[in-house]
């Protein structure tokens, strides 16, 4: 697992969301220091820690982890997915044709 990313994606949705280090520690039961340290790559969360940070940071533990899983396919859908949300109708009607002939062409 490579604690210098997991650190980095932790902070980045911490920030995201407008949380301190000191909002996540007193959300998760860590001390700021802890905080720091699991941000800084230094060490990695434990697991029921990182699934504590994840809720709160409303980030799904898959996103956190996302180069130590074989599942990183899922997540890349599941952001397409979101962005996919964003167009108008049209837009969706026109992507999903392009994505629909490039797996057909595929499979």
């Amino acid at each position: 697992m490579d604690q210098v990313a997991l650190g980095k994606r932790i902070k980045a949705a911490r920030e995201r969301v407008g949380m301190t280090q000191e909002d996540l520690a007193a959300a998760v039961d860590y001390s700021v220091d802890h905080v720091s340290v699991v941000e800084r790559g230094v060490k990695p969360p434990k697991l029921e820690k990182l699934v504590a940070i994840a809720n709160v940071l409303n980030v799904g533990t898959d996103e956190l982890l996302q180069d130590s899983l074989n599942a990183a396919t899922m997540l890349r859908a599941t952001e397409l997915s979101e962005r996919l949300k964003t167009l108008s109708p049209d837009g969706q009607r026109k992507v999903m044709n392009v994505l629909d002939s490039l797996i057909t062409e595929f499979q």
